[in-house]
């Protein structure tokens, strides 16, 4: 019995066995590039949490110099500094918002009926390919957001909440790989 454990040819049936009952072949260019997309997934992820801080911190900042606490003679806060702390507030989470879905892409299944209509390995590089994109989006929003203040924010809002539509884009152009 002891040297079953050495027999090379018996093992290897054994972990081939195990490897393909979970689905998982280490050694397989597709499972590489499952591998890459998941994580570049969750770096841009990463980066749009890092944007998210970045533009809250901005928020808390604007709201800590500009909205006082009420008093007698001023028990409401001025509506333009207001409006500029809600903006910046629904801006952050709307980058929440993408960061979350970006969470939750999944990257193509290992199913044998859908490699009859498609290359997995293909498919996989071109989805590499998108998420270079997202990636290099995401990096740039990101440097967009990080250290100006809640008032350079706002005056660029109108292109930040572009580059988040572009984002927004890509992941469309996600999905439409994965089809």
């Amino acid at each position: 019995m002891a040297n079953a454990f050495y027999d090379a040819g018996a093992l290897r049936q054994i972990a081939n066995t195990l490897f393909l009952g979970w689905g998982y072949n280490f050694y397989r260019r597709e499972n590489q590039l499952r591998a890459d997309d998941q994580l570049v997934c969750a770096k841009a992820a990463w980066l749009l949490g890092l944007a998210a801080a970045s533009v809250q911190a901005a928020e808390a900042t604007f709201r800590r110099e500009s909205l006082p606490p009420p008093t007698r003679g001023r028990p409401f806060p001025d509506p333009a500094a207001m409006a500029t702390a809600q903006a910046l507030e629904r801006f952050a989470r709307d980058i929440v918002a993408i960061e979350a879905r970006l969470h939750a892409l999944p990257a193509p299944e290992q199913d044998m009926m859908s490699l009859r209509f498609r290359q997995e390995a293909e498919t996989l590089s071109r989805l590499i390919a998108v998420d270079e994109r997202l990636i290099g989006q995401s990096e740039l929003l990101r440097t967009m957001v990080d250290g100006p203040s809640a008032a350079a924010l706002v005056e660029a809002l109108a292109d930040l909440q572009a580059g988040l539509a572009a984002i927004q884009a890509t992941l469309v152009d996600r999905q439409g790989v994965l089809v």
